[in-house]
């Protein structure tokens, strides 16, 4: 899978919190200050587009609009696949054992996540 730089991810985050199609000055508007050049946030579509992130397609004049090829939950998902057999041989164990080592988990966020777990994976985050 094709991974995103962090400010490739940048621009999706905003495309996918607006969850419609968005020119280059509707994502730039949503950038804090200080906010990146027309320019640069266009050229980041324009690769976005070249990676099949997003479909860019023709509004009034010059004017594109871009929309998401893949929600949030589908990168997340196929990125943490690809986390867990690139680095952790494919063992899911591997990877939780990993982060709860190196987190230094409290007790009530281990309770959440066996709670998460007898659920069958149920969580607003998931």
């Amino acid at each position: 899978m094709k991974t995103l730089t962090k400010s490739e991810m940048q621009v999706m985050n905003i495309l996918w919190d607006m969850q419609r199609g968005a020119c280059v000055a509707d994502v730039l508007a949503r950038y804090d200050e200080p906010r990146p050049a027309y320019t640069t946030v266009a050229t980041f579509m324009k690769i976005l587009e070249q990676k099949g992130f997003v479909e860019r397609r023709k509004g009034q004049g010059k004017l594109f609009f871009y929309t998401p090829m893949m929600t949030r939950e589908r990168y997340r998902r196929e990125m943490m696949e690809d986390v867990k057999q690139t680095f952790f041989g494919g063992s899911l164990t591997s990877l939780v054992s990993f982060f709860a080592r190196e987190e230094r988990l409290r007790d009530d966020q281990i309770a959440e996540i066996l709670s998460i777990i007898e659920r069958g994976g149920d969580h607003a985050d998931a």
